[in-house]
């Protein structure tokens, strides 16, 4: 059976598939990455990954993967198949695709962030099906987005485009890793609310999750901490709305798995803002955690029908 090879390296986890023509998972397996050992045993994983990959689509399917597909974190040249940098992995300029073409036999492979490979799998065949244009944003340790229009998702012109968690909310506010104070990111992200929750509880071990049951429990200093989020979100979102115009908005992350604890003030919230702007579909994302992995898959096929085409 035909299929590519799918891998999406996180900062503390690796997911990896075969998925063959139409998507179909055919097998998965996860591994450590293994940053606490430095960058180059991370690259090292990596490589020995793909090629047990390799490996085992030969043996179960009795021909090689067609293309592979690679996700990966931080700053992407997807052009020159560069992993340019990865605070949380500790690389810089890492020429993945080429190494990892090298590794599996001169394999076609591509290579993405992410989350706008994330961002493509949701658009595609998840929450965003049917969306010419959309904006897919995961709520988690930090706050990315991924800009999908007819398909395919805008990288910019230097690779940046979708970094809404560095957008301004709250100006002079919360300092943030990029230099800014009062980026959304440092109000509204799963972290941000854990540790706002951790202070106002008086529980250092809370987090998010915790916020949002006590929220469902009626807790008025988990009320008072989720409307915080919940408002400086919507503020970011309707920048976003005013510069983008989507038909759909897809919330994933750890936040979103609140559910309509998160969804009905959001959502309200967002409709209280806008003005002019055309209110977009607000959704859950449909795809969790392999959304980076289906959509490294996605990568590989398009490759593949690329050097068709070409």
């Amino acid at each position: 059976m035909r299929h590519v090879i799918a891998l999406d390296v996180g900062g503390t986890g690796m997911k990896a598939a075969l998925v063959g023509p139409d998507g179909e998972l055919l097998y998965e397996a996860r591994r450590e990455t293994g940053r606490e050992r430095g960058p180059d045993a991370v690259i090292a994983s990596i490589l020995d990954f793909a090629a047990a990959l390799h490996a085992h689509g030969l043996a179960e399917f009795g021909e090689p993967p067609a293309a592979a597909g690679v996700a990966v974190p931080g700053i992407v040249d997807t052009e020159k198949g560069v992993a340019v940098y990865a605070a949380n992995l500790g690389w810089a300029d890492v020429p993945l695709r080429d190494m990892l073409a090298e590794r599996l036999g001169t394999l076609p492979v591509a290579l993405g962030h992410d989350v706008r490979t994330g961002g493509l799998a949701e658009g595609r065949i998840g929450a965003g099906q049917g969306a010419d244009r959309f904006l897919f944003m995961p709520l988690g340790t930090g706050i990315a987005g991924a800009i999908g229009i007819n398909g395919a998702i805008e990288p910019g012109a230097h690779g940046c485009a979708g970094e809404i968690g560095h957008v301004v909310v709250r100006p002079g506010g919360v300092p943030c890793g990029c230099g800014q104070r009062g980026c959304l990111e440092r109000l509204a992200s799963a972290s941000a609310v854990s540790l706002a929750w951790a202070g106002a509880s008086g529980d250092p071990d809370a987090d998010a999750a915790d916020c949002a049951q006590a929220v469902a429990a009626g807790d008025p200093r988990a009320v008072a901490v989720w409307r915080d989020a919940v408002d400086a979100l919507a503020d970011g979102l309707v920048m976003a709305i005013t510069l983008l115009d989507p038909r759909t908005l897809i919330i994933g992350g750890g936040l979103a798995e609140a559910g309509e604890t998160l969804f009905t003030p959001l959502r309200a919230a967002v409709e209280e803002r806008v003005t002019f702007q055309k209110l977009p579909t607000i959704v859950p994302a449909a795809l969790g955690d392999t959304a980076g992995c289906l959509g490294a898959g996605l990568l590989a096929w398009d490759l593949l029908a690329t050097e068709v085409s070409a």
